[in-house]
């Protein structure tokens, strides 16, 4: 197997990401063909994967024009992924060039990326850590250099808290994460469910088991579930909803029946 120039020599190129995945459902070219494999078995059960990977990025833009709106000028994006078009940093810098960013990933691949798509922005950076760790992302210099603590923050977590198993504690790394931003900071979420998905379960299962055999487990959680991480935020209209119905802006009822699958909210702390 090739290794592509831009794939760091430490990554393990035989072994599917869910980045590189992510990435490949989006029309992105960092990927290897182990996770085009992974991704093309995925869609045999669930055709319309790369409609809801394309409605969370819709979303996740969305939220952040709504943030930066808002006058929140700091994002600290955890599981940010492989960089695309249309990224945290452009978006936030477009609604205020003050905008600052860190980028936070534990994937080899989408860190390399990163840094390389960041090179030369000083408002903006990516650390290599885990959401299962806040107090690594928190006390990091990167974190220390762009996120003043004091003023609000828009955390978001996008497409990540359903690869975090309910052994690792999910809820209390986002509780902790709330605790040390200061108020009327922002989360940003959306997460995966069998609600909304235009299938029966068990055909949407196939896809799970795929990400449960490449040992990424997919959790699928129901929207109380889903809820529960907002404890302690107020809910900003229109609450918890399907990611074409926060805040569109396009006819909702024009969205491809797959973009609907899951859920997507912003909270904010008093």
């Amino acid at each position: 197997m090739e290794r592509p120039a831009w794939a760091p020599r430490s990554v393990d190129i035989s072994v599917p990401s869910v980045s590189r995945m992510y990435d490949y459902y989006l029309g992105g070219s960092h990927n290897f063909e182990v996770d085009r494999e992974a991704a093309r078995r995925a869609m045999e059960f669930m055709p319309g994967l790369p409609k809801i990977v394309q409605a969370n990025r819709a979303f996740m833009r969305r939220a952040v024009r709504f943030a930066a709106g808002e006058g929140i000028t700091q994002f600290l994006d955890i599981g940010s992924g492989i960089p695309t078009f249309g990224n945290v940093h452009e978006v936030a810098r477009a609604a205020n060039p003050d905008a600052r960013v860190l980028y936070v990933d534990h994937d080899p691949v989408a860190v390399a990326h990163s840094r390389a798509v960041l090179a030369g922005h000083d408002g903006a950076d990516v650390l290599a850590a885990d959401l299962r760790k806040p107090q690594d992302i928190l006390t990091s210099p990167e974190a220390r250099r762009l996120i003043d603590r004091n003023r609000p923050v828009a955390l978001l977590l996008v497409a990540i808290l359903h690869f975090v198993e309910d052994a690792d504690d999910p809820y209390a790394a986002v509780a902790e994460l709330r605790e040390a931003l200061a108020p009327g900071s922002m989360l940003v979420l959306t997460h995966a469910s069998y609600e909304g998905i235009p299938l029966p379960p068990e055909r949407a299962e196939g896809a799970v088991d795929v990400y449960q055999d490449i040992r990424n487990p997919l959790i699928m959680r129901t929207r109380e579930e889903i809820a529960r991480f907002f404890e302690g935020y107020d809910m900003v209209e229109p609450g918890l909803v399907p990611m074409p119905q926060w805040r569109p802006d396009t006819a909702p009822e024009d969205e491809d029946p797959y973009a609907f699958s899951g859920f997507a909210g912003v909270g904010r702390t008093a």
